[in-house]
């Protein structure tokens, strides 16, 4: 049973009747600005991120943080990996007493703080303003570009992953991967019938094999450059076999069979910081102990073991070529 807050209280979420996994949209989109004088300024210890080793998409949210050195800029509560009917649950043990927010039990009570009559799903990213208690944004998209833009005069990095000339492929790559990957692989998961379930791993596998082919001849998916759309693909694929393959039977193949997929996880998973926002446990827990309609007596599988270390290889992959898919 997944929750929601409708008008401040918690209720079941509608379920569709098609069989098909629907997502519930993030829909608070406030912007922090470089600019002193913006409604969210963008200032050190003034922003709270609420998020989860589990989720991918506070992973790729974390990656951005870790990616720009603003790790002691932005504070963190992190979610106990273990989510039930009353959804996400702040983990005490790893609560900071420096972060300046409150103590709370459960994530909804930090969206009922800001909007007591909140409609809406309970999720993570959270990014929250500690000077006002307003939500900036429950909006992972949004919050990478932030990260990537908005605190350039406090950021330990000045790399930009959404560069302007290429805006629009990475926005279109993106899209692309959200539908046919990350949204794909939790269609598959969660699907309720054969037909939803065939349908959903198929376009999975079409999207997989598809980037897989673009991969083989240029080093990351818009040429030679990082751009925040490998990191989207990223969150994907360190999850791959270590939980989707076996939990949300994609099982298809393992990731560690695609000939270019595999080096490039492994590629980016090297990449400095990277590693430090992984954490395998937490995420194999969340999600063997949450699903309990699909895991129904909570037993984490033991494996796989996959070396992340191992040399990727990559250097000689080509560079982008202009006009292809």
């Amino acid at each position: 049973m997944t929750m929601m807050l409708i008008d401040g209280q918690l209720r079941e979420k509608p379920k569709g009747s098609d069989g098909q996994h629907h997502q519930l949209s993030s829909d608070i989109r406030n912007w922090i600005e470089a600019d002193s004088t913006a409604p969210f300024p963008a200032e050190v210890n003034r922003y709270h991120l609420y998020t989860s080793h589990a989720c991918p998409w506070c992973h790729r949210v974390m990656v951005m943080r870790a990616l720009m050195g603003l790790e002691n800029v932005i504070s963190v509560s992190e979610m106990h990996p273990f989510r039930d009917d009353t959804g996400w649950r702040i983990d005490p043990a790893l609560f900071d007493e420096t972060a300046g927010v409150p103590k709370d039990t459960f994530l909804y009570e930090a969206y009922l703080r800001a909007n007591p009559i909140h409609t809406g799903p309970i999720s993570v990213p959270l990014l929250i303003d500690k000077k006002t208690g307003q939500i900036v944004s429950n909006n992972s998209a949004d919050i990478m570009q932030m990260l990537n833009k908005s605190f350039g005069a406090f950021a330990g990095s000045s790399a930009d992953f959404y560069p302007a000339e290429l805006a629009g492929q990475i926005d279109q790559l993106a899209d692309y991967i959200q539908t046919h990957v990350n949204s794909g692989a939790y269609k598959a998961g969660f699907a309720s019938t054969q037909a939803a379930y065939d349908e959903a791993v198929r376009a999975l596998f079409d999207a997989l094999d598809v980037l897989d082919q673009r991969l083989e001849r240029q080093r990351y998916l818009l040429g030679d450059s990082l751009t925040e759309v490998d990191w989207k693909l990223f969150v994907t694929l360190i999850r791959f076999d270590a939980v989707y393959v076996t939990h949300f039977k994609t099982d298809l193949k393992r990731l560690s069979d695609f000939s270019n997929l595999s080096p490039y996880l492994r590629e980016l998973y090297q990449i400095p910081g990277i590693a430090g926002t992984v954490n395998f446990q937490r995420m194999r827990e969340h999600y063997f102990r949450s699903h309990l309609h699909l895991n129904p007596n909570g037993i984490v599988s033991i494996g796989p073991q996959v070396d992340l270390s191992k040399p990727h290889g990559r250097e000689h992959v080509g560079v982008y070529q202009k006009g292809a898919a």
